[in-house]
């Protein structure tokens, strides 16, 4: 009779193993998910201010990924500094270009990219690519206006992309875990710039300081930032461009191995020159941000102050 069961029982763990082996090979033989893409009615309107605020950001959110030192265009580049687990990792072309770049993108579905992270032919884009799902309007409208105005950066150039070549951990991941974000069913309007906690929070989520600064890549939500694992203790391993893991700062209020102990004046002066105390207080992939005013780099601060402490004692990574 046990002969029996246990018979039962190995013929049921091996169609269960068989079953994952068929699933997984499936996976690894297509690509990421596709899904259907909704039809955004939205036209930039672009002015001086709008460009200058469009460059400010893209430069903070876009540049790291998409500044290709060769072209000195955002033409895309090999990701050196991407999480390995995640396959082999190109930025893409997004200068004017209309053949490899975003020319002939409509400004509905470049929002809609932004907002969901579903590219116009339907294809998902990864979670290492940034999605603004809580930016105000106005900022979105401000980074395609930038992106269609005659700087430099974004002039077209006709660098062919490079597709990326995502691993099986990935592709799972994005059937399980990784899903594109809701289009926003409602206006977002900028903070209070008044209220130095409301700007900073905005600030924090948007300029994507949790995703790195939480505690795994794979573990962050994008919808409701303040749920990711570990948020803002640090402890993710961003690598650096030799491929050596960078682990992240814990920036909670944390008096031990937090930021609980620091001025906001240092905290300033660390976020926009990369100094402390007259020390390098920052390292790649972590760049200064003198884009940010003074005001805004110490609301994020504010901001920080005011969010659980997490005692998680980050050895800094010095090479």
């Amino acid at each position: 009779m046990m002969k029996k069961v246990f018979k039962i029982i190995g013929v049921g763990l091996g169609v269960i193993v068989l079953l994952i082996a068929v699933a997984l090979i499936f996976i690894s033989a297509n690509d990421i998910p596709s899904y259907e893409v909704e039809k955004i009615d939205f036209k930039a309107k672009s002015s001086p201010e709008a460009i200058a605020r469009g460059e400010k950001l893209a430069v903070m959110l876009c540049a790291s990924c998409h500044l290709n030192h060769q072209t000195n265009k955002l033409t895309g580049q090999k990701m050196m500094d991407a999480p390995p687990e995640f396959g082999e990792i190109y930025s893409q072309n997004i200068t004017q270009d209309k053949t490899y770049g975003i020319g002939d993108w409509t400004d509905g579905e470049l929002v809609y990219l932004l907002r969901t992270g579903i590219k116009r032919d339907g294809k998902y884009s990864p979670p290492y690519m940034a999605k603004l799902p809580h930016m105000a309007d106005e900022d979105i409208n401000a980074i395609i206006s930038f992106l269609r105005s005659d700087h430099p950066m974004v002039k077209a150039d006709p660098t062919p992309d490079t597709p990326p070549n995502p691993s099986l951990l990935t592709k799972i991941l994005c059937r399980l875990a990784f899903k594109p974000l809701p289009m926003p069913t409602e206006a977002i309007p900028l903070p209070n710039g008044d209220n130095a906690v409301e700007l900073g929070k905005y600030l924090a989520h948007n300029l994507d300081c949790f995703s790195c600064h939480s505690a795994d890549f794979k573990t962050n939500d994008f919808l409701n930032p303040e749920l990711s694992a570990g948020y803002f203790a640090g402890g993710n391993k961003p690598l650096d461009m030799e491929g050596r893991v960078m682990l992240t700062s814990n920036l909670t209020p944390d008096k031990e191995t937090g930021i609980g102990n620091w001025t906001k004046e240092e905290f300033v002066n660390a976020v926009k020159y990369g100094q402390k105390k007259g020390e390098k207080a920052l390292t790649y992939p972590m760049l200064p941000y003198p884009q940010l005013t003074d005001s805004e780099a110490g609301a994020i601060f504010e901001y920080l102050q005011t969010i659980p402490p997490i005692k998680n004692k980050v050895e800094r990574s010095i090479y």
